[in-house]
């Protein structure tokens, strides 16, 4: 992007006035100005991106992604944070696998291995860095993407759903289940109990039959409150063997409600002054719905008439009059009407109204009551973009009209605010607008050395940054065949997408690239609409005014460490007191530091892979061990509900069933050569008691404290020493080596993974826990227990609750002055596999990957030059290339290629 500068009256920057009641400031906005550069430097902030190399996925596919963090005052890579934390997260909003990857200039890579014990449903890749913690979750990098299994599923469901109303009130939400199995074939007869859960809270339980044509009718009411949330159907189908195979069912909706707003441009209504009104018409999924409508005042007159434009966004253009209110009658699809009133306007105040359609400026006019007008007044106009300002002018209040023209090249791309703020520096109006200058982008050329090419084809491709001043950059690419792939154009999100619009809006953008498809002025009318109705909070104004404003909660992460306290056994803080920090994971490891006088000591600089057991071990100066070692947490991590309710996909496998039947060629060569094992969800029944205590409350287990196949209680411990010893024989085939290490007996011999108070540790732990100190230990064998845990828990998992554990403490502490805990390390990720074929050589194996090829790391040189080369698959179809980045300027880039493989 183009380097960003400050740009104030002292900078001789020329501003276009189209009148002159404008005139550039020089001295009034000084301290104002300087109190937003402290904010910025006190709050520095970070914005994250990620390539995939797919919109969408199956069972045994990895997911392949690169990392592009860059700082959002500048927009440039980012040389602050150094570690990246990375989450997939399932419907129920669950970790399901956790990467923490090492950042080098702003970038990293790595990888998603899906097992095919994952359930089909819509997932969710997070991803932040800690400095991001500071703003919170509505600002992280959030995708919500499909995953399909057709290949280990036994059942598969297909659901639709109608509502019925009385008096235009929700009643009733009708669910028709159809029920399959692999072949397509309906299953009869079998027996479903099922429980309807809306935001996590059973609103139905019920059992049916599923009839001669595979269906199953489900009713339910609505919830009271509207509706609004998740709901799901948790459906157990016993098959003809008695085998019982849990399905989760996403319901699309709870209500058929359609949430109207307005939105007043600048911020406010203003009686007689004519100003812009946004509207925003959305379903209980978050998706626009296009409506109708007239305006309608208090007497019943009908002013005028208006539609939303797209996805149920649209603006309509309003003076109100003094003693009078207004109100919406709005018509839906379906024939019904209803009224909503408009904000009530206020008796005096601004009105801001900005004109986005010009290619080359903005026109910015600000609409003034009679009773403001003054002529010793003045009114301050502000242009900033994530903190740094790019325009401030000022100008006299003699007329109610004052106007601005503002050249879109001495803008940042991206999301610009327009602030109009009196002469004490208060707020008044508030717009967003788009700019999207060429300028800040590189002018990025892909080429390939053929149109089309044979099977297993060698491809050689070429890019280069054919604008004025290209140096080098950092890229990534994807290759997908889109027979298989097919892409939704205006769903993508990409690196345009991203960093330039919905990385600075709170809450869903729908189709965010359709905004960028297309150049014209009735995608700015609709993009400039959005912005209109767009929730935006990345900077505090009111902070800024008060100086109310402090240093971070969370600092940059440059690398691990581990930070605690040392006291004696009374509390007392114990100056100069050892510590030693050491683990034999992977090879022993041990160091030593001593305490500062508050007893405060640091390990810095740490860098280790994850699954690491680490051992905190305090002395006195006279190396005795009666002190006490407490570690601080780490960082929470906050897991939010899913903002992008509009991207859920109800039937995800019948979606995904093109890509999935392409796919499961591939997979079938996979099983066969032993990388894959069908797997199905299976579980014993489980009677839901909400009345039953649960015998597990502290557990970390994932599934919910409880959820296992079988439980050891306290209780069941009283006889025994040695926790090897409780656990032997109490377990149908649970047994333990000569070593103490647990193994199921269908795995010959591969051990557990064991957890304790949700801290994964080594085997040789079992020997250190007190039996007393147990509370309970779970055993979770079935695929259903053990999908949640990923590649960790096939070969099953050991969840042991301490009496003093609650699952989220920092570490285990079995002495006053030892802690064993066990933090979040480096993730190993794995390199993408890209065969290399000789001219006329004989296939041993049918390549049919749907992901011909992923590079994250490709590098161009100082005039903007690279290449890449790859060799095609046996599919033949349209094969298209995706290639996006960012250079060391800013300057972000994406280009996509398609070439013929015959």
């Amino acid at each position: 992007m183009l380097t960003k500068k400050y740009l104030t009256a002292l900078t001789g920057i020329s501003i276009v006035l189209v009148l002159a009641a404008f005139q550039l400031k020089e001295d009034s906005f000084d301290l104002f100005i300087k109190k937003i550069e402290t904010y910025v430097r006190a709050n520095p902030q970070e914005k994250v991106y990620l390539q995939l190399d797919k919109p969408y996925y199956a069972v045994g596919d990895n997911i392949w992604f690169k990392s592009y963090i860059v700082t959002s005052e500048n927009d440039r890579l980012s040389n602050l944070s150094k570690i990246l934390y990375v989450d997939l997260l399932n419907e129920r909003d669950s970790v399901v696998q956790a990467l923490t990857l090492p950042v080098a200039e702003g970038l990293t890579w790595g990888n998603f291995a899906l097992s095919d014990s994952l359930s089909e449903g819509n997932y969710r890749i997070r991803a932040h860095t800690q400095l991001m913690l500071n703003n919170g979750p509505e600002f992280y990098y959030d995708k919500t993407i499909k995953i399909g299994n057709a290949w280990s599923n036994e059942v598969f469901v297909k659901a639709a759903y109608t509502f019925e109303k009385t008096a235009n009130v929700e009643s009733t939400v009708n669910s028709v289940l159809q029920f399959t199995n692999r072949d397509g074939s309906p299953l009869t007869g079998n027996d479903v109990k099922y429980n309807v859960v809306w935001n996590d809270k059973t609103i139905k339980s019920g059992s049916g039959k599923i009839d001669g044509t595979g269906k199953l009718d489900l009713r339910f009411n609505s919830p009271k409150d509207g509706g609004t949330g998740i709901a799901r159907i948790l459906a157990t189908i016993t098959m003809p063997d008695k085998k019982k195979i849990l399905k989760e069912i996403l319901v699309e909706s709870v209500s058929s409600k359609i949430d109207v707003q307005f939105f007043p441009e600048g911020g406010n209504m203003i009686e007689g002054l004519p100003g812009k009104v946004g509207i925003k018409a959305i379903n209980s999924t978050g998706r626009g719905v296009d409506i109708t409508g007239t305006l309608v005042d208090n007497d019943g007159n009908l002013l005028n008439t208006f539609s939303t434009a797209y996805l149920g966004i649209g603006s309509f253009v309003l003076t109100p009059d003094a003693q009078k209110t207004y109100k919406a009658r709005i018509k839906f699809a379906d024939g019904s009407e209803q009224d909503y009133p408009l904000p009530v306007a206020q008796k005096s105040g601004y009105s801001l109204s900005v004109n986005n359609t010009d290619s080359t400026k903005i026109q910015v006019k600000i609409y003034i009551s009679p009773d403001l007008v003054n002529a010793n007044s003045d009114l301050n106009l502000l242009i900033q973009h994530n903190g740094l300002v790019y325009y401030t002018s000022k100008a006299k209040i003699q007329k109610q009209v004052i106007s601005a023209s503002i050249p879109k090249k001495d803008l940042p791309s991206g999301i610009n605010q327009v602030v109009v703020m009196t002469s004490n520096n208060q707020p008044v109006c508030e717009r967003l607008v788009f700019i999207n200058n060429a300028d800040d982008h590189m002018k990025l050329k892909l080429e390939s050395d053929q149109s089309s090419y044979a099977r297993r084809g060698h491809v050689t491709m070429n890019f280069s940054d054919v604008g004025s001043s290209p140096v080098v950059g950092a890229f990534s690419v994807s290759v997908t065949n889109m027979d298989a792939v097919i892409p939704d154009l205006d769903r993508e999100s990409n690196i345009l997408t991203s960093l330039l619009l919905t990385s600075d809006l709170k809450g869903y953008v729908e189709k965010p690239n359709h905004y960028f498809l297309k150049n014209d002025v009735e995608t700015a009318k609709e993009l400039d609409n959005l912005l209109l109705t767009q929730g935006w909070s990345r900077y505090s104004w009111k902070k800024i005014i008060e100086d109310n404003f402090k240093q971070p909660k969370y600092a940059a992460q440059k690398s691990f460490k581990v930070s605690g306290t040392i006291t004696t056994l009374g509390g007392k803080p114990l100056a100069n007191g050892r510590v030693s920090l050491f683990s034999s994971t992977k090879g022993f490891f041990m160091i030593d530091t001593v305490a500062d006088a508050n007893g405060r000591f640091v390990f810095d600089n740490l860098a280790y892979p994850d699954s690491t057991n680490f051992i905190v071990q305090g002395k006195n100066l006279k190396g005795k061990s009666n002190v006490e070692v407490k570690v601080d947490p780490m960082p929470g991590q906050v897991v939010s509900k899913n903002k992008n309710t509009g991207d859920l996909e109800i039937n995800v496998n019948e979606t995904l069933s093109q890509y999935i039947k392409q796919s499961n060629s591939y997979f079938d060569q996979q099983f066969k050569q032993g990388f894959l094992t069908r797997s199905t969800l299976q579980l014993n029944e489980v009677k839901i008691s909400q009345q039953k205590k649960n015998p597990t409350p502290h557990s970390a287990n994932l599934n919910g404290p409880g959820n296992a196949d079988a439980i050891i209680l306290s209780k069941d411990m009283l006889t025994c020493i040695t926790l090897v010893q409780c656990l032997q024989g109490k377990v149908a085939g649970l047994l333990f080596t000569p070593q103490g290490e647990p193994y199921l007996m269908r795995n010959n011999g591969r051990p557990m993974v064991i957890y304790i108070d949700g801290i994964r540790v080594d085997a040789d732990f079992l020997s250190a826990i007190s039996v007393p100190d147990v509370e309970s230990v779970e055993v979770l064998k079935s695929g259903a227990n053990t999908a949640i845990y990923g590649m960790n828990g096939s070969t099953g998992v050991l969840l042991i609750t301490t009496k003093r554990g609650d699952g989220g403490s920092s570490g285990r502490q079995y002495s006053p002055w030892i802690v064993a805990f066990s933090p979040r390390g480096y993730s190993v990720s794995k390199e993408f596999y890209s065969p290399k074929y000789a001219a006329n050589e004989a296939p041993g194996t049918t390549d049919f990957r749907t992901t011909v090829y992923w590079n994250p790391n490709i590098i161009s040189n100082a005039n903007g030059k690279g290449t890449f080369d790859f060799y095609t698959t046996d599919k033949p179809g349209t094969y298209r290339a995706v290639l996006e980045g960012i250079n060391l300027n800013g300057k972000i880039a994406r280009q996509t290629l398609t070439f013929l493989v015959k």
